[in-house]
Formats: structure tokens, sequence, C-alpha cells
């Protein structure tokens, strides 16, 4: 995984606007979902992929841990998988319009529905319970993107845990947006994976500085211990 501390002056500064250098340090696990973006073979399986991001498979245990401990706190899983439409060549023809022709075949292969890239990583522990959401976009909460934002309000969701792959691209967009949005972000920082230390540390950085919280896997455990030991003072009065 990525080694990552918060500088002491990003701390600082985000404490001395919230109060508190991680604001979303208690967790109600009950009103939480973690959207694990992009851990699909297209970004991870040099056989079938794209954009293969070296890193994505070794958060895969990071990932499955948080997975678990939020399923037995009574939280969400969603897991997001990007997914190729035929009418991206005229809605996003951008994206297109900044890649090369061999490129852009290789993209919209890998991330056809049904093929090989399409498919959600093997060693990933996905559960019948869990969700599963397809987005067309980089951010999975932007308009027409997904259906992402109607499922979690069904559920009851205002906190989203955002990890998976690209750190700075589709996890930063979805979590950024998610803030938009009016969810309470966190990006989990040893449960992203990017394509440096460097972009991995920009990234998150970059969203802690005014979107939301960065926390880690064990953080985030703890969070949930919190909001659970919170939740029974307020039903006993203690």
């Amino acid at each position: 995984m990525h080694p990552f501390r918060i500088p002491p002056e990003l701390a600082a500064r985000v404490e001395a606007r919230c109060g508190t250098p991680h604001p979303f340090a208690t967790l109600q696990a009950q009103r939480t979902a973690f959207v694990v973006v992009d851990m699909q073979n297209a970004y991870m399986d040099i056989a079938h992929g794209h954009a293969v991001c070296a890193m994505a498979p070794r958060i895969v245990p990071a990932v499955n841990r948080l997975a678990a401990a939020i399923r037995a706190a009574g939280g969400l899983v969603v897991w997001i998988q990007t997914a190729h439409d035929a009418t991206d060549l005229e809605d996003w023809s951008v994206i297109y319009a900044m890649m090369n022709e061999s490129a852009g075949a290789r993209r919209i292969q890998a991330l056809t529905r049904g093929s090989a890239g399409h498919a959600l990583w093997h060693e990933l522990d996905v559960r019948p319970e869990d969700e599963i959401v397809e987005k067309r976009r980089f951010s999975a909460f932007i308009q027409g993107s997904s259906e992402l934002e109607s499922r979690l309000r069904a559920h009851g969701v205002d906190t989203v845990l955002v990890g998976g792959t690209v750190t700075g691209v589709c996890c930063e967009s979805t979590a950024r947006d998610a803030m938009m949005r009016n969810f309470r972000a966190v990006m989990v920082s040893d449960a992203c994976a990017a394509q440096s230390d460097a972009d991995h540390a920009a990234a998150l950085c970059g969203f802690h500085s005014f979107f939301g919280d960065v926390l880690t896997v064990a953080e985030c455990e703890d969070g949930f211990m919190r909001g659970a030991q919170q939740q029974v003072a307020i039903f006993t009065g203690v």
C-alpha cells in the first residue's frame, strides 16, 4: 500500500476550519456505505486491462477488511463498475478525443459489459447482500453517470467511505461529488490505489483540504465503535 500521512500543516488548517483534524472520525455504520470504485480487471489485470494500476491488487486485503467491518456494523458495501456504452462516443466524446485510436479501442474493449475487463477482480469478497452499481463517468455521482445516489438514499445513507482505484481520478472524483451532493465524504487512504505514492498523496491532500475527511481502515473501524457507543449513550441517556 502507499505510505501516507496527513502533513501536519494540512491537519492544522483543517482543524482551524472544522474544530478537529478529522471531522468524520465518528461513523454511524447503519447510515454509512463503503463505495469501492473500479476494482475491475480493466484496471488490475494486464491481460485484460487498458489502464492497469499496479498497486490496485495490493489494496485488496484492506478493501475486504473494511467491507467485512462495515457489514458487521450494519452498514452497506457498494461495488462500482465502470462500463462503456455506445452512447459514450457522442455523450462523452471528449475522453476519446484525448486518446489515440489504439488507446480508445482498448478502453472500449476492456469496459464493455460482459467482457473480461469489465468483471470485478476475483479476490474481492463480494457478498450477496452488497450492491453493485455501474457508472459511465469518472465520478459515480455526477449527473447521468449512475444510480448510486438514489440507491444510497433508499438505504438511508448519509456518509460515504470511498476506496478503490485510481485515487486521484475516479475515487477522488466520486468522493468530491459525494460531498457536493450533501454526503459526509471520507477517502480511505490505505484502501485506495494510484500510479505512484506522489499521485496518491496529492489527491488525498487536495481532497482533505476542503471536501471531506481522510481516514485509514483502522480509523474507520474505530469510527464504527465510537458511533455505536454514541448510539448506546443516546438510547440509555448515559
